[in-house]
């Protein structure tokens, strides 16, 4: 029999996802797009190109956890 245990990868994905998508939200409300485009666009550090990597490496950890690892007992 298989059983299929939870992981935390998808749990970290999804809140790695969470996190980046509120500094992106936020930076909307407060700045508006046009300056977040140019936020993504610059050539410095920004939050928003943090944000991507973030969305970046939830999409690592979830397509990690769904992999369909399953456990023998």
């Amino acid at each position: 029999m298989t059983v299929r245990r939870k992981n935390w990868f998808t749990a970290m994905g999804v809140l790695f996802i969470v996190v980046g998508a509120i500094a992106v939200v936020r930076d909307l409300f407060i700045f508006g797009p046009d300056f977040v485009v140019d936020f993504f666009t610059s050539p410095e550090i920004t939050s928003e190109k943090i944000s991507a990597t973030m969305f970046g490496i939830g999409g690592f950890l979830i397509i990690l956890g769904l992999r369909g690892v399953s456990y023998e007992e």
